[in-house]
């Protein structure tokens, strides 16, 4: 087998390990990134639907969830979406923002994958793809064995990605390097997923399946408004994958169906009309037709509006207002978009992303325990962490 002598060795050729590499090779360092799949940036590729939001106007360190919350505030604070954005549009990548500070392509992701293998080839990178790393020593150097060979290096940096989307080559390998240095792991879970229906909810709405609403999804303290949707087997749509990387099992998900109505208002001026028309109906002017009915079926009474009590009204509104749900669990990693938890902040520096206790070990993207809302925030991380780590490398 060939050895390789590199000065920076990048395990990962996804968002954060081209960063990584364009930025330490513009300074000057020789680089090789590994690659075990066939091809970058497999992520990117199916990423906002095969248009890549690729960041997020908006981007705030309150946008991420951490054991340890100010630790992405240096890297945000160097690298943020206008610097990204002014390499897109050196590039000539036609973009749009689509909602809230949502930047997607206009054409295609690949666009993203090429601007960032273009920006390689320009830093003197070389990417080997299909090059599987099957252990990682370290006498002073590092030393990457893989299956073409091994590759040495003063400087590793492991941008490998979570455990979400084994389907596109997702694994552990970066949890299991971390724990072989010696780095503290926070537990993972996935995350940005959709959530299962318990059984009893499974026979109560089960059916609706492609039924959408916007709404308000709670737990853990934090409130999304966004669309819902109901599913085969649960519920997904914006608002409960962002609510799911604060769900825990055995919590309760509560969802305001009618965010901002005054419900008990709407009921009482029909009752003062005298309107003969169901609540359900009523209801269901402002819900879909399907979902209100089956809400009714399930949760109230559904009564001419001149016939219902007072305390009648208050149980519909308060009941549409905070729909409760106890999810079974989630989809889990073959769906979730990212994975929660990972290298424990503690074990790196905010400003390089290297291990403090394993100088030259650098940690960076989604194996570290930052984690970003739904809506560009995991790309715009995967770019300042591997912009901080290629900074000093």
């Amino acid at each position: 087998m060939r050895s390789h002598s590199v000065d920076v060795v990048i395990v990962g050729a996804g968002a954060a390990g081209l960063m990584c590499a364009i930025e330490a090779g513009k300074r000057g360092r020789s680089v090789a990134v590994l690659e075990h799949n066939a091809q970058i940036g497999r992520k990117i590729l199916i990423s906002g639907g095969g248009r890549c939001n690729f960041t997020n106007l908006h981007t705030r360190p309150e946008n991420f969830v951490s054991a340890n919350p100010h630790f992405a505030k240096s890297a945000l604070a160097r690298y943020g979406p206008p610097d990204f954005l002014r390499l897109v549009e050196r590039h000539g990548i036609p973009y749009h923002e689509k909602t809230l500070g949502q930047l997607f392509c206009d054409r295609s992701a690949r666009d993203v994958t090429l601007m960032l293998e273009a920006e390689c080839v320009a830093a003197g990178v070389r990417i080997e793809t299909g090059s599987t790393v099957e252990a990682v020593q370290h006498d002073g150097e590092f030393v990457a064995e893989t299956n073409r060979g091994a590759f040495r290096a003063r400087a590793l940096v492991i941008a490998t990605g979570g455990l979400s989307l084994p389907k596109i080559g997702a694994t552990p390998f970066g949890y299991t390097i971390a724990q072989q240095f010696g780095l503290k792991i926070v537990d993972c879970r996935p995350a940005l997923v959709p959530l299962v229906f318990s059984r009893e909810d499974h026979g109560k709405y089960g059916d609706l399946a492609g039924v959408s609403a916007e709404v308000i999804a709670a737990t853990g303290g934090q409130k999304f408004r966004d669309k819902m949707l109901f599913t085969h087997r649960g519920l997904s749509g914006p608002a409960i994958l962002q609510a799911s990387t604060y769900w825990r099992p055995g919590e309760t998900l509560d969802i305001d169906l009618l965010p901002g109505m005054d419900v008990i208002g709407l009921l009482r001026a029909g009752r003062s009309a005298g309107d003969r028309s169901e609540a359900r109906t009523i209801i269901g002017r402002w819900l879909p037709k399907r979902m209100a009915d089956r809400w009714f079926e399930t949760n109230a009474q559904s009564k001419p509006l001149a016939t219902l009590g007072d305390r009648e009204v208050q149980a519909i509104s308060g009941g549409l207002h905070r729909w409760r749900v106890n999810p079974a669990g989630t989809e889990g990693y073959g769906k979730a978009e990212v994975t929660a938890g990972g290298v424990d902040t503690g074990e790196l520096s905010s400003k390089t992303m290297e291990a403090k206790k394993v100088p030259g070990l650098y940690m960076i993207g989604e194996v570290v325990d930052v984690t970003g809302h739904l809506g560009g925030f995991n790309f715009q991380w995967a770019w300042a962490s591997g912009y901080a780590a290629g900074q000093s490398v």
